[in-house]
């Protein structure tokens, strides 16, 4: 090298020192532990059945779960599948056997290193242990093996070909903790003074029945702590008070909003709202006779819904536009199948069939027809003159339940139904709609992109214990032509043709008139965005911040006095840090004239 160029690259490397200082007291300073951050309080109204990712059902406490328990792979802010425990996962070409690397230097909150014998381990004791499958039994009903090849690399062996991940959706359990536990019986609720240990990116580290969940940041998440020390969810009696929270500045985060809490909280200073587009279906659905594990009657619907003209009847006596605009001001979308707008690959009904009408007309003609005459009151008695009267159950904590119900009745009984409406808790909803014990409810799941699992819970295989126990149905119904597609789609690999079999499978559902979807509605929330930015949404942009697919929105949550409060990227995102630090390497590629422009840029694969 000359002397010229010698000193010239001398002068180079000291101008880029010069700017460097300069930056340090930008880049140079360390952003708050998220021990020291402040907490996210997050208002909440529902029910809790408990902490064990076994056994957990309702949507709250599974919600929590998901930011304890990673499955091997996640569903990423844009709905597709991005890594979870494992970074790496293929199919054999037959899809039978899935393979899934969990890289070496993920840890447990313990710092116990995660394995692949924690990933076996748990999938082993769904499949050894019927009380272990309530909630994600459908999971491993076509698993053969799992095992721990190595520390690090998981083989899942399946019994039929499976299009769907099967390392989706599971939360994997440490197995260094669970193996001393009863797995059965463990409310994982700190109750027996032992501490959560968990890999996501917050744990549970007090629980007060009734009053609030308190969780804190982990700093061992793989993906990097949150920038949030932790979220509290506070309990609320109803959705009302949690309003007057969260403008008092007493809770941070309220979901679920009424579309007029919504509209109530549009404009008001300090205060962010967010409408985004819904995973949740609203359904009606109808006892049609259910039945246990083991085929014998359960619960105590009303005879009369055992006839589908009945069904029918009543589903075409009701007006979903008018619940839609009425109850939701127009905030939502036409319900059709389980399958909401949100996942249009999967979204409709199969070629050939047609939606039902509101026609109060057929529907008088369907009683008719059925045997169920009007009395001289008006009101429709069976063939032994009995009069037909049906309950109606929605949850009091939903404020939409008791004006949908109100609809209802009215609807019904102008065609000769009288209904009893009642509004109960979420956990006497969620029992006694396991045990049958219902004519007509309302209900909700919040649905994943991929549509197997929802399938699932609507098999002959999924129709519970004469307790209740043992595996989950969606509509206490069952029918062998929708199993057969179930098993077809299950296996199919071709994304089109398996995208028709689910829309048949669905429309099956449908016409069996066990359950009417009325409405996906659009989530609403709000949040102080004085003190809180950067939450991620679920469809990015267009989604919701709370009820995803994950934990996105939480995890990317930035108290505002701690960073930028533009929207960041999904994971977190940046801060102002990043932002100086992404100025001086522009001015270092600018004075090394284009020096390290030559290096290459990360593949998209390797991105988080």
């Amino acid at each position: 090298m000359s002397s010229r160029r010698t000193s010239s690259w001398s002068r180079l490397l000291a101008a880029l020192g010069v700017l460097l200082v300069a930056l340090l007291p930008w880049v140079g300073t360390p952003t708050a532990r998220a021990a020291d951050a402040p907490v996210l309080k997050v208002a909440v109204t529902a029910d809790i059945d408990n902490f064990n990712p076994f056994k957990t059902v309702l949507l709250t406490s599974t919600q929590i779960n998901r930011m304890q328990y990673e499955p091997l792979v996640q569903w990423g802010p844009d709905n597709k599948l991005t890594e979870g425990l494992a970074n790496k996962w293929e199919a054999s070409p037959d899809a039978k056997t899935w393979t899934f690397t969990i890289p070496a230097g993920r840890s447990w909150s313990d710092g116990q290193p995660i394995t692949a014998e924690d990933a076996a381990w748990t999938f082993q004791q769904m499949q050894q242990k019927e009380e272990l499958q309530t909630a994600n039994g459908s999971l491993v009903e076509n698993v053969t093996s799992v095992e721990a090849k190595d520390p690090q690399t998981v083989v899942i062996t399946m019994k039929e070909p499976q299009a769907s991940n099967p390392g989706n959706e599971l939360p994997i359990v440490p197995k260094h903790i669970w193996e001393k536990l009863d797995a059965a019986k463990t409310n994982n609720d700190l109750s027996d003074g032992q501490p959560i240990v968990g890999s996501g990116p917050f744990l549970m580290t007090k629980y007060v029945k009734g009053q609030s969940i308190e969780l804190t940041a982990n700093p061992k998440f793989f993906r990097g702590a949150p920038k949030i020390g932790g979220i509290t969810f506070v309990y609320y009696k109803n959705l009302d008070a949690a309003v007057q929270g969260l403008r008092a500045g007493e809770i941070d985060l309220v979901n679920g909003l009424t579309p007029a809490q919504f509209n109530s909280l549009k404009n008001q200073q300090g205060i962010t709202a967010n409408n985004g587009e819904g995973r949740r279906y609203q359904g009606l659905a109808i006892n049609p006779g259910a039945v246990d594990a083991a085929g014998k009657p359960l619960g105590d619907g009303n005879p009369a819904l055992q006839n589908p003209q009945v069904r029918e009847a009543i589903l075409t006596a009701i007006d979903k536009k008018v619940l839609l605009e009425r109850v939701l001001g127009g905030l939502g979308k036409p319900g059709i199948t389980q399958e909401p707008t949100v996942y249009p690959d999967y979204f409709g009904l199969a070629a050939g069939a047609s939606e039902r009408t509101f026609d109060p007309a057929k529907a008088n003609q369907l009683l008719d027809q059925a045997g169920y005459r009007r009395g001289a009151d008006g009101v429709r008695v069976d063939p032994s003159g009995k009069p037909l009267k049906l309950r109606l159950m929605g949850r009091s904590s939903d404020a939409t339940h008791a004006q949908l119900a109100d609809f209802v009745k009215q609807w019904l009984s102008d065609v000769g139904i009288p209904v009893e409406t009642s509004m109960v808790s979420n956990t006497q909803v969620n029992n006694d709609s396991t045990l049958g014990k219902y004519d007509l409810y309302f209900t909700g799941w919040s649905i994943g992109p991929d549509p197997d699992y929802q399938l699932s819970i609507n098999l002959c295989s999924s129709r519970p214990n004469a307790d209740g126990s043992g595996a989950t149905s969606e509509n206490n119904w069952c029918d062998p032509k929708f199993d057969q597609l179930y098993a077809q789609q299950h296996s199919e690999l071709d994304p089109a043709k398996r995208a028709d079999l689910v829309k048949q499978a669905w429309t099956i559902a449908y016409q069996a008139n066990v359950i009417d979807i009325v409405y996906y509605a659009d989530y609403l929330e709000a949040y102080r965005s004085d003190r809180f930015a950067n939450f991620t949404k679920q469809p990015e942009n267009t989604g919701t911040i709370t009820n995803q697919n994950g934990y996105w929105g939480y995890y990317g949550a930035t108290p505002v006095q701690a960073g930028d409060t533009q929207a960041q990227t999904a994971g977190g995102g940046s801060s102002n840090t990043g932002l100086w630090i992404g100025v001086g390497v522009v001015a270092v590629l600018a004075l090394a004239g284009g020096f390290f422009a030559m290096r290459r840029r990360k593949p998209a694969e390797d991105r988080e």
